[in-house]
């Protein structure tokens, strides 16, 4: 959907205007009369507006990639599951500065015909917010029974609940917070260094030639260690050795694990952007709620917040260790905001929000069809195994 018009570009936080923007979006369940039923639902990196169901196609890089596989939370998102689309109807949009339909850097500039590159400006995670109210507010949606997203969609979800409080009737943050630690932003320099110093990169523009695959390869290898967990790690792949070897040379592929993170990035090329990471990565490391609503003070920005909360933090989560969750959940609770926290037990990693779909699912279902709480009433924090 277009949620420009000629006479009304958008407008990102840093003033740049967006001519032409277009938000690839999935609607799942009926729109409800008052329309108070809509769940938003926020996804990570390298996701996209396709959350659950199975689809042959996916729109990326200006073309239909054929996949499949169901969406990327199918497991919670659906008819009876914890995301039940036969009570709420359920929204996704791709972010802005993505490739899987959305505008972003490998669109084209309206003003030059050729593809923007690393001409396209910044974006920032309050941008994404303002692209996906623009995008609910054209599907006549003007309030939210709940938004939920996990990692980078986590920070989103906050964004909602701070930028728009009287939209919000329920936020629900996975594995994420209100910023992004100095180890996930050193893994984040990292990935973006491996891609722009790729000999095919090109300054971004790289087009009409050959995309910088190998420093996208790298980039994808060192975020799926980051979303795993070395105990998980060990209990998948040990140090298993593949049966044939991938290279006659002793640096070839040798063993499991090194064969699941090389088919994982190979995989990945072929359907993400380049640049795209670079601007998504580059938003996720620039976020910080505490600064930009309450001048570095983190309680004083939970005042802002109307809506119900549920943290959720996993206990082998590099990214966003439940340290830095239960901080940002002690900030609510010295606000008067009401917030429910768990720590659930897992050897997945950052990635459990995703693959442990039991416990996470038991408490998405939980959260959401409990009665709501008066505004002014703050639960205990609870933490513990789910």
């Amino acid at each position: 959907m277009q949620i420009t018009r000629s006479d009304a570009p958008f407008v990102l936080e840093s003033g740049v205007l967006l001519p032409f923007v277009e938000v690839e979006y999935e609607i799942y369940g009926d729109l409800r009369v008052g329309h108070d039923n809509v769940i938003l639902i926020t996804h990570a990196l390298s996701g996209d507006a396709h959350v659950a169901g199975w689809d042959s196609q996916t729109k990326s890089n200006g073309r239909v990639w054929r996949q499949d596989k169901p969406g990327w939370w199918d497991a919670a998102v659906g008819p009876g599951k914890a995301i039940d689309t036969d009570r709420f109807c359920v929204v996704c949009a791709n972010v802005l500065g993505s490739c899987y339909g959305s505008t972003g850097p490998s669109s084209i500039n309206p003003e030059t015909g050729q593809p923007w590159g690393l001409r396209f400006p910044a974006v920032t995670v309050g941008d994404w917010v303002e692209m996906e109210k623009a995008l609910l507010l054209r599907l006549g949606v003007c309030q939210l029974y709940a938004v939920c997203g996990g990692s980078l969609g986590g920070q989103q979800a906050l964004e909602w609940a701070l930028r728009y409080p009287d939209w919000v009737g329920k936020c629900i943050i996975l594995a994420s917070g209100p910023k992004l630690p100095a180890q996930g932003l050193g893994f984040n320099m990292v990935a973006r260094h491996a891609i722009m110093h790729d000999k095919d990169f090109a300054d971004g523009d790289y087009y009409q030639g050959k995309p910088p695959t190998r420093g996208l390869e790298a980039a994808r290898m060192l975020g799926h260690i980051t979303y795993l967990s070395g105990k998980g790690m060990d209990r998948k792949f040990g140090r298993n050795r593949l049966a044939k070897p991938g290279s006659e040379t002793q640096f070839g592929t040798e063993f499991e694990v090194e064969s699941y993170l090389r088919y994982q990035s190979k995989s990945f090329v072929e359907r993400f952007d380049a640049n795209s990471y670079l601007y998504i990565t580059r938003a996720m490391d620039r976020y910080d709620a505490a600064d930009a609503w309450g001048k570095g003070d983190l309680i004083e920005t939970c005042r802002r917040i109307k809506a119900e909360m549920l943290v959720v933090s996993f206990s082998s989560d590099w990214l966003y260790p439940p340290d830095e969750c239960r901080d940002f959940v002690d900030a609510m609770l010295k606000a008067q905001m009401p917030v429910t926290y768990v720590e659930v037990e897992s050897s997945s990693g950052h990635d459990a929000f995703l693959v442990d779909t039991i416990p996470v699912g038991r408490l998405l279902r939980a959260f959401l069809l409990a009665p709501s709480r008066k505004r002014k009433t703050a639960k205990t924090v609870t933490g513990g195994q789910v």
